[in-house]
């Protein structure tokens, strides 16, 4: 995906995606963005518009209609001066994306990190705890699902970073942006960062499903995903679509944020969701002034979430302290666990090594027997 600017009109994929939503597909009733019939790598170059639309099978009788119907809608929807006559190419979901289940074969582990509410550096975790896993060695990739709200390409310096597609085996996929060896997707690559972000439900977890399963993420060992705060469609989305190895949920000491995290927790081990707790990570746990290393002031409460995971039985896999260098290094782009000899860089290594002890605990619970007694 791609914007250009040209007439002093900018065009970007959810315009397109906007205007491709009031078209019906006559089998179902659904429109074409709900009915995921858009292949959501669209490419923009100037005001010429192309991508594909998906059917079941070649011989699908609806096929001409609705090519012409997006045709129309994009031009009265969006402007007249798109050129998208015969830039809409036709798969069939033979050749589309893989099924549920069937996403990212070459992922080991798949982690998302949730919080209750905003406001609690779940995002600052994410980068960091990201960096740390690449540290230690592991291949590492990380999907911003926070539609609302993206802070990956600002967090990673790479906010003019326009990810490409490239046709790999057959597909096109979107090729994720590498830095400090970690591979990074956001949804802020593909929206103007000046512009308040308005999806539809499906529009979102469209666009999530895609991020996901329409890019080239290869082999990973930890592909960590940034949820929005709160509990949303997204998150059923992720937990529908891939098979989640576990969820960490950030809060601060704070009674209110433990109040929210309780209630992340409840959501992830629901019947409906399912989700097994890695841990809670007690993010803002003391500030630390850089000058005095050795002294914690517990101004937001004392070890608050350290009490929820002994109350609901999950680990607390770290402790985060408060140092003015983490929120510069994150508006600078340059998280602070890069910097082993910090404060909250060593808090961030300690982290992503329990976080790597939960998961093995996990897999050897989840394997087959015989392999269970092997590790014994």
């Amino acid at each position: 995906m791609g914007c250009k600017q040209v007439n002093n009109m900018t065009l970007y994929p959810k315009l397109i995606l906007d205007a491709l939503a009031t078209v019906r597909y006559p089998g179902t009733g659904k429109n074409l963005v709900e009915a995921e019939m858009v292949e959501d790598n669209i490419r923009i170059d100037g005001m010429k518009v192309s991508f594909s639309l998906l059917f079941d099978k070649p011989t699908d009788p609806f096929m001409k209609s609705v090519i012409k119907a997006a045709e129309t809608a994009i031009l009265t929807h969006v402007s007249k001066e798109v050129e998208i006559e015969g830039n809409i190419s036709v798969k069939t979901k033979q050749t589309a994306r893989p099924e549920v289940g069937k996403l990212l074969p070459q992922v080991k582990n798949i982690v998302g990190i949730s919080s209750g509410k905003g406001g609690v550096g779940k995002s600052t975790v994410s980068a960091n705890l990201a960096v740390a896993l690449a540290k230690l060695g592991y291949k590492v990739g990380l999907l911003d699902a926070d539609i609302f709200g993206p802070s990956m390409p600002k967090m990673f310096q790479v906010e003019d970073a326009r990810p490409h597609a490239e046709n790999i085996g057959g597909r096109d996929l979107i090729v994720p942006i590498e830095k400090y060896g970690i591979k990074l997707l956001s949804i802020g690559f593909f929206v103007d960062p000046d512009q308040a972000t308005l999806w539809r439900g499906g529009m979102a977890s469209n666009a999530l499903k895609q991020l996901i399963g329409d890019a080239e993420w290869g082999e990973l060992d930890y592909f960590l995903i940034d949820l929005p705060p709160g509990t949303s469609d997204i998150h059923l989305t992720v937990v529908q679509t891939l098979a989640m190895t576990g969820a960490i949920v950030v809060s601060t000491p704070q009674a209110v944020a433990l109040a929210d995290a309780r209630k992340g927790i409840n959501m992830f081990t629901n019947d409906k969701v399912n989700v097994p707790i890695l841990g809670l990570v007690e993010n803002m746990a003391w500030f630390t002034p850089a000058e005095l290393p050795e002294n914690k002031y517990y101004i937001f409460g004392k070890e608050g979430a350290k009490q929820l995971a002994e109350e609901m039985n999950v680990p607390l896999l770290g402790q985060i302290p408060i140092v003015q260098s983490i929120c510069e290094s994150g508006d600078k782009g340059t998280p602070v666990a890069l910097n082993e000899d910090s404060v909250t860089g060593r808090a961030f290594l300690q982290l992503a090594a329990s976080v790597v002890r939960q998961v093995d605990r996990r897999n050897v619970e989840q394997a087959p027997t015989h392999i269970v007694e092997m590790h014994k």
